[in-house]
This record gives C-alpha cells, structure tokens and sequence, in this order.
C-alpha cells in the first residue's frame, strides 16, 4: 500500500479527497534522430532544403495530434530537441528529439507509437530527410493495482465521509515495482495546483490527515481480511 500526493490537478479541480488508484502507467521513451542536410541559410533556396528541425516540428505537432485522435487518458509529450549545428545562418542538418508516451495499456502505447512511426516516414519524404527511432531501454511496463485492495480503500474512504475518483497514476511509483511481486494498492491526495517536482509542490495538511487515515483504516481492513 502506498499513499501519494498526485502529482496533477484532477483531485483538486473536481473539489475530491481521495483518489483511488487503479494503475500506474506504462512508459516508453524513444530518442528520435531526424537528418538532413545543414548548409547556408542566406543561399539555400527555400524549395532546395532538407531542414531537420522544420521536419522535427512537424513531426511534434504530429505527435500532439495522434494522441488525441484515440479515446483515453494517454500521453504522449516531446520533452527534449537538440537542433544541430545551432547557428542563426545554417539550416539545421540534424536534429535530436525525446519522445515519451505513457498509457495503461501496453497494447495501446505500441499501437500509438507504431502510428507515430509512419507519420515519421510520411514527413521525412516530405521534407527530404531520414528520421530514426531509438528505443531506450528503461521502458516500464503499465501496473495494474488489485481490484480487492481498491474495494478496502474505497471503503475506508466512504466509511470517512470523503469523496473519491478511481483514476490512474501517470507517475512511476515504487508500487510499481512491488506489483512484480505482491498485491498492491496506492492512495492518492490531492496537489495544490497540480505542480510536482517544483519547490512551489503542496498539499495541505488537512488532505495528508485524510490520506493517512484512508491508509490505516485500508490496513486494518486488510488485516482482518488475512
């Protein structure tokens, strides 16, 4: 059992105490390498370019488009680019992305990113570049919580009189880690804005009462039930 802050917004803005977790999200991160061709930016022709950052913005808006195009609570995020050689007058020859998408599902997070993939293929002829996908190999697979554990949080947390959402976490957790090997189960409480891994993260005192207590009364249900 784990108790958590929840590192987003939804706790807070739909005015609820507790969440109650039903899995930890997969995630798959992949370094994208888009080359083209960097030569002078006042004597290259517009229609004569393989630039690898016009390919690479295009291919982030892409990213943004198809992970909206499916129902559900995935995510995908372009969270690093490198454009190289990085001067005012050269079209950018190589550019160095960082794409990341995480979801519940294994079979969902492929099948997002195989889309991906041949949106790539279509822009890199498009654009006259080559773009490659690399995947790092620290993906996690998704962690689904134990469906007798969230009933005993549930519980706990009606028998308090506060208000609960199952939701997902879209953070790694430790618990993900322990479902390898044991029932788990995670407690979220709400984030004052949603901000995480900032100095301005807070929850208040009152939520972090709540949790606790959703988290002791979760124990001693399970307990008893042992």
């Amino acid at each position: 059992m784990e108790l958590h802050i929840e590192q987003g917004g939804i706790l807070e803005s739909e005015n609820l105490q507790i969440g109650v977790v039903e899995g930890i999200v997969g995630i798959l991160d992949c370094e994208i390498t888009v080359e083209g061709f960097a030569n002078h930016a006042g004597t290259t022709p517009m229609k004569l370019r393989k630039d690898a950052l016009l390919a690479a913005s295009k291919l982030t808006v892409a990213v943004n488009e198809i992970i909206n195009s499916v129902p559900g609570t995935q995510v995908g995020t372009v969270g690093k680019i490198e454009a190289l050689p990085g001067a005012y007058n050269v079209v950018p020859g190589k550019v160095m992305m960082g794409l990341e998408i995480r979801d519940l599902s294994f079979e969902k997070i492929e099948m997002l990113l195989g889309e991906i993939q041949v949106r790539a293929q279509k822009i890199a002829e498009e654009t006259k570049t080559t773009i490659t996908f690399r995947r790092e190999p620290s993906f996690n697979l998704p962690a689904l919580t134990d469906a007798s554990v969230q009933l005993k949080i549930q519980e706990s947390a009606n028998a308090l009189g506060l208000k609960t959402k199952h939701m997902q976490s879209g953070a790694g957790h430790d618990t993900q880690q322990i479902s390898l090997i044991a029932p788990v189960g995670m407690i979220f409480v709400p984030s004052v804005g949603g901000i995480s891994h900032s100095p301005n993260e807070f929850t208040k005192a009152e939520d972090m009462e709540n949790g606790a207590n959703v988290l002791l009364h979760s124990i001693l249900a399970l307990d008893k039930q042992g």
